[in-house]
């Protein structure tokens, strides 16, 4: 695959040029261990790293063009030398003009926001399949093109492999493509030059502060996203959400809400809620799916709003919503034999623990019992450790603080830092198990018949990650192997 660098060039704005523009360029990198000869290498400033650094090294390896943002002392001959105001914006158009601008060719719409993400976007993506549409997905789960699974490492790719990603869909024949924006990814400009059919705003709640400082800064970082949608574009927010309003304060798409408290373009309405189910009011409409919670009431209603935008054949929207399955580690749960429910849930943060947990106790009433297993991942946002073990000792009757994928740091320190939002009474109700494995058998074995479990934090993830290793680990695994003891 060749492109001429001029050609590429049309799609940044290039802020001084060095070199020859008329040649062609044979691949496109930014990390300077894959630069070709007479391939482009841009350097971006990234988190732990900065990609200028590295152009000598690159400039060695003879490529035919390096974007930058500051120019070198030095200029290598043969080499043309591009300097741009944002280089990880650059990146991104540049990756869509190498891949032939694929989004252009899809019905793409993002979804954003702390929670939800995950199963709005993969719901979405089996609607369409239901409704007779090739679609691609790409999530924190697994990225699809068609039918075929292919493994994630990112909730969303850097600009190259998702550009890839969403040629390989157009390629396939794909019509509509689907996808989790996380807050990193709208902040480093990993989505610039996609062009979106649409955009969902889920919710916002304090996460990943380790790395945006701020709630506000988070928060802007999500609303960027909603800034660059065309006029062209729908813009979808929960607006039960109070930062739903504020996505859409600058953006030129045409918006639309949806809600489950107030009047809302797309209304929805719990009637009835079940551990293994619930009965849904859409637009006045009722329909059973196979979902549980007012979180997944929010999700469903997301999906029935952006399905009818994006042009999904409105008859069967409600008929293929009853189809629908939960999201692997969403709410999953297990029976077991002597009538302990197990859930998996990938809750990860106070909010989503509380909207699991208010779920759970408000099907079995006040009088249910609820056990809770979670921890805390190590090397993220440490302020909200005590409060997601505070808000789960609050709604269960019993609590067991135990490992999660603690990374770089001490198991035992992470839970030490959980403790510490637990009252005198709370840790009377707490235990603390470190072994992950050992913590569920011991919420199962102890549960009385007609109680709960939920194991939360890990959900799909079939790994535990300790000092940079992931080992083989998955919860699901671990229940079902409890209940056919």
């Amino acid at each position: 695959m060749t492109a001429k660098l001029s050609t590429l060039l049309k799609d940044i704005k290039p802020l001084e040029i060095v070199g020859d523009t008329d040649k062609n360029i044979v691949a496109l990198e930014s990390d300077s261990r894959k630069a070709q000869k007479e391939g482009m290498f841009v350097a971006v400033r990234g988190v732990t790293t900065d990609g200028h650094k590295y152009i000598p090294v690159v400039a060695s390896a003879h490529v035919g063009a390096i974007i930058c943002e500051t120019m070198p002392s030095q200029f290598e001959p043969g080499i043309t030398y591009i300097r741009v105001a944002d280089s990880s914006d650059a990146l991104g158009r540049l990756a869509s003009a190498w891949y032939g601008h694929p989004s252009q060719s899809l019905k793409l719409v993002g979804v954003t926001g702390t929670n939800g993400k995950t199963t709005t976007a993969t719901l979405l993506y089996e609607m369409a399949r239901l409704e007779g549409f090739e679609a691609g997905l790409i999530s924190t789960v697994c990225n699809y093109v068609g039918t075929r699974a292919i493994p994630t490492t990112h909730t969303t790719p850097d600009p190259i492999t998702l550009n890839g990603l969403l040629a390989e869909m157009v390629e396939a024949g794909c019509e509509y493509a689907f996808m989790e924006v996380s807050s990193h990814a709208a902040q480093q400009k990993r989505i610039a030059g996609l062009h979106f059919t649409g955009a969902i705003f889920s919710n916002l709640t304090r996460d990943h502060l380790d790395y945006h400082g701020s709630v506000e800064n988070y928060m802007n970082a999500k609303k960027a996203f909603f800034d660059m949608l065309p006029s062209s574009a729908f813009a979808l927010v929960n607006i039960d959400d109070k930062a739903g309003r504020y996505m859409i304060q600058n953006t030129k798409a045409k918006t639309y809400t949806y809600s489950l408290r107030s009047d809302a373009d797309f209304r929805g309405r719990v009637v009835e809620s079940r551990l293994d189910g619930t009965l849904l009011s859409l637009n006045g409409r009722e329909v059973e799916v196979q979902f549980t919670g007012r979180f997944n009431a929010y999700n469903l209603t997301a999906v029935y709003g952006a399905a009818y935008l994006a042009g999904l054949p409105k008859e069967e929207l409600l008929v293929n919503m009853s189809r629908l399955v939960p999201v692997a580690g969403r709410f999953q749960t297990f029976r077991g034999p002597s009538g302990v429910t197990a859930i998996v849930d990938y809750a990860h943060t106070p909010d989503a623990l509380v909207n699991v947990l208010d779920t759970i106790r408000e099907v079995l009433g006040s009088d249910g019992y609820i056990c809770t297993v979670v921890g805390a991942g190590g090397n993220r946002d440490h302020g909200k450790r005590p409060m997601m073990a505070q808000e789960a000792a609050c709604r269960s009757d019993r609590l067991i603080l135990t490992s999660d994928n603690p990374r770089d740091e001490e198991p035992d320190a992470i839970i030490a830092m959980m403790k510490t939002g637990l009252s005198a009474e709370e840790l009377r109700r707490t235990l603390c198990i470190t072994d992950r494995r050992e913590a569920i058998r011991t919420a199962l074995s102890t549960c009385p018949e007609g109680g709960v479990v939920l194991i939360a934090g890990k959900g799909h993830e079939p790994y535990q990650e300790i000092k940079g290793v992931r080992h083989h680990f998955d919860d699901r695994e671990e229940v079902t192997a409890f209940f056919n003891s």
